[in-house]
């Protein structure tokens, strides 16, 4: 990657927390900053857009949801401080993407190697349910995030996250390979240089109940590595 690429990268991380397209999802990630878990009361929450996080020189982009409430809402760092977080960077340790197994802080020390995490929506929405209109608002930052990273690998967590990648490199006009899967888990996609997988979100919802496990997405990386 460039120089200017990276400042692009750069620029981008420091503009999102600014962002005020979604007045509703600002109050809302205000509020809940201001009234706080009780586990979190000594924290300062984050309370605003939260950037991407990763290696500006990464061919694997993982793009998941959105900051959780008391997540990355909290911390400021995109899958830091909450159980999602914590599944999916010990699959990145293992797959020795990853410096350290868990994420708790901004200052934690966790340094990614090839992998860039985004979201398809950058504010946390009530109810982890993010409107047709505020993922619209967001896609700007992820086609940015896209044409300067270049990656050869974009794995999506979730359907919401599948179909914000689709939505997004159709809007660039590569060239999509037909018949377009809807999302699954192990799902691939090829688009021009990129090449789309599924996997599914790492939600406690799914990791819970056993619908994603730890061999499952460390398949899913281990496919990713392997085309990136």
């Amino acid at each position: 990657m460039s120089r200017a690429a990276h400042r692009s990268l750069h620029v981008l991380a420091e503009a999102i927390p600014k962002c005020r397209m979604c007045p509703e999802l600002r109050k809302y990630c205000a509020e809940v900053a201001r009234t706080k878990r009780r586990a979190f009361a000594d924290w300062d929450y984050w309370g605003r857009p939260v950037p991407a996080f990763g290696d500006p020189k990464a061919k694997i982009m993982i793009l998941g949801l959105a900051p959780a409430a008391h997540g990355a809402n909290r911390t400021g760092r995109m899958f830091t401080g909450d159980r999602s977080g914590d599944f999916l960077y010990a699959a990145l340790h293992r797959a020795g993407l990853a410096n350290q197994p868990s994420a708790v802080s901004r200052d934690d020390g966790l340094h990614l190697k090839g992998v860039y995490i985004t979201a398809a929506l950058r504010c946390a929405p009530p109810a982890n349910k993010p409107t047709p209109g505020q993922l619209a608002n967001c896609r700007a930052f992820l086609l940015e995030e896209i044409t300067t990273l270049k990656p050869r690998v974009i794995l999506c967590l979730g359907a919401i996250g599948w179909n914000a990648a689709l939505r997004a490199i159709e809007t660039l006009e590569f060239n999509l390979t037909s018949p377009r899967p809807r999302f699954s888990h192990g799902a691939e996609l090829r688009a021009g240089r990129v090449t789309m997988i599924g996997c599914y979100h790492v939600s406690q919802q799914n990791t819970f109940t056993g619908r994603l496990t730890e061999s499952m997405i460390d398949r899913a990386l281990a496919r990713a590595k392997a085309l990136a």
